[in-house]
């Protein structure tokens, strides 16, 4: 498996690449990142090979897709894709009045939700500018699950898929984008919007990972049938598939559970058998559904970067997978390199 290894897009024209860029920790996700040390990530990744980059309004309050925007203006614009999301708009604000949750000095905006149909046309002017381009590839509807707005997550998934989504197919129509989806954290949420409309992809953030296959039930088999691609961010579980069941390895951005650590040393344990290091491993079993199209990966150095683009390409042998299926610890569904 290559980094490069260039993977169709459902049914549209759009090619991505088997390992994607994800930008949220150019935006300061957590840290900051100085301008001169992000332009140096995307330059790297595309050195590595990749050429799908993977952005929001919301990463650095717009810091992340400007940056992205600013660095990738060099390159040809036919030979890359980028995806942006929506269901944010971004207006002027001090620093310091508002906030600004996991990300550190963002930019000076203030972060609304606005899953409107007005609000869809204007977030995505507004990107274009930020990102220096005249148009986006992939266009995903964001966060639109229960994780961001608990009891009101039913009415804005509704004005999502009734409203706002009519504004993503026009401008497909249109051109100005040529896929069109959604990019959340759950998996049911996903799943219900395949359902009730024709997305073109799903972005879907640490919910199909060696700790973690429920997708397999429902909503990877919708997609095979649909021709709707998957795009999988967090395949490390945001830590503890990277670093191992470490102290204070990571979990859904907290602290992981007895439990999660446990399960994690048992798959650790066979992949060290098999001489694989466990982060290759999680990468090498996300990107082997047929449904997948990227495997999104955001670095905070380069030596993060060339390092899991190394990984990604590791060998793994068979046997490995079939030690973790006997264990309980994979699915006997779960389709592997």
């Amino acid at each position: 498996m290559r980094v490069n290894e260039p993977r169709p897009l459902g049914r549209t024209s759009v090619r991505t690449t088997a390992m994607s860029f994800g930008a949220a920790p150019i935006g300061n996700f957590l840290r900051p990142f100085s301008e001169s040390m992000a332009m140096d990530m995307v330059s790297q990744a595309w050195d590595l090979g990749i050429r799908h980059f993977d952005t929001a309004p919301l990463y650095g309050h717009g810091l992340s897709e400007h940056r992205l925007g600013h660095a990738l203006r060099g390159y040809p614009r036919d030979q890359y894709v980028i995806s942006t999301k929506v269901g944010r708009r971004l207006k002027p604000a001090a620093p310091g009045t508002f906030d600004s949750g996991l990300w550190v000095d963002p930019a000076p905006f203030a972060a609304h939700y606005d899953y409107s149909y007005d609000g869809i046309m204007r977030s995505v002017e507004e990107s274009l500018q930020r990102m220096l381009t005249d148009h986006i590839d992939i266009l995903l509807m964001h966060d639109v699950d229960h994780y961001t707005h608990g009891d009101a997550q039913p009415e804005m998934f509704r004005q999502a898929v009734e409203e706002g989504f009519p504004a993503l197919v026009r401008l497909r129509e249109e051109g100005v984008v040529s896929a069109i989806g959604f990019g959340v954290n759950e998996t049911d949420v996903c799943l219900e919007a395949v359902r009730r409309t024709d997305a073109d992809c799903v972005l879907l953030a640490g919910r199909y990972t060696l700790l973690e296959q429920d997708p397999l039930d429902e909503l990877l088999p919708l997609c095979e049938k649909r021709g709707v691609s998957v795009i999988l961010g967090g395949v490390y579980n945001s830590g503890v598939l990277a670093t191992g069941a470490i102290e204070g390895a990571k979990f859904n951005y907290a602290p992981a559970p007895p439990e999660i650590l446990r399960r994690t040393a048992r798959i650790h344990a066979i992949c060290r058998a098999h001489d694989v290091a466990l982060p290759a491993a999680a990468l090498g079993f996300a990107a082997a559904h047929p449904a997948v199209a990227s495997v999104c990966v955001g670095s905070r150095t380069p030596e993060q970067q060339s390092g899991s683009a190394a990984l990604f390409g590791a060998r793994i042998p068979p046997r490995l997978w079939d030690d973790l299926r006997d264990a309980d610890l994979l699915r006997p569904d779960a389709p592997t390199p």
